[in-house]
């Protein structure tokens, strides 16, 4: 008995497509700020959204983002985030973005309350800790943070240093 052959030919297993990336691995860091871990003990961590216009996300792509002053506050139930510095996008010229202009956060009204009411009655700041693009999308990891002491800082150090010194003193040696 003769085989059918089939319409449609048959790719061989080196030629078929890759099977897709899971939905959250397309993750690319843009801007961290460090001195807020230096600065402030860092409480909860909230991933948000980021209100942008067209040369702003251009000049972030771009990696054209600095941190070190930014600081989000609530105002009339929205999150606001203030200091942050997009610098302007070249290629743009006379429709370019204001660079220190205050940028809207998207989070849930839930969280909103939440950090805002938490950083009123005890004290904490809320820093912008780094900027990132994910899934093609904009967003910042801002943390609900209490400022440190100088004592504090000088304890960090010392242990970074320690444990620097520790981690070297294991790898020299050889068995």
């Amino acid at each position: 008995m003769a085989k059918k052959s089939s319409s449609s030919p048959t790719v061989p297993a080196s030629k078929k497509a890759a099977p897709k990336k899971a939905a959250g691995s397309e993750f690319r860091p843009v801007a961290s700020n460090r001195r807020a871990n230096f600065n402030y003990e860092i409480l909860e961590r909230y991933e948000a959204g980021l209100l942008l216009t067209g040369t702003e996300i251009k000049s972030i792509r771009a990696g054209k983002i600095d941190l070190s002053d930014c600081y989000a506050r609530a105002h009339d139930g929205e999150m606001w985030l203030h200091n942050a510095y997009i610098a302007p996008y070249d290629p743009a010229s006379v429709n370019n973005h204001d660079p220190k202009r205050s940028r809207k956060l998207l989070l849930h009204r839930a969280e909103i309350q939440q950090m805002s009411s938490s950083a009123a009655e005890k004290g904490l700041t809320i820093v912008a800790l780094r900027v990132y693009i994910k899934r093609h999308v904009a967003k910042v990891e801002i943390g609900l943070a209490r400022g440190k002491r100088q004592y504090d800082k000088r304890k960090t150090i010392m242990d970074r240093d320690l444990d620097r010194e520790a981690r070297r003193a294991v790898g020299t040696v050889r068995y």
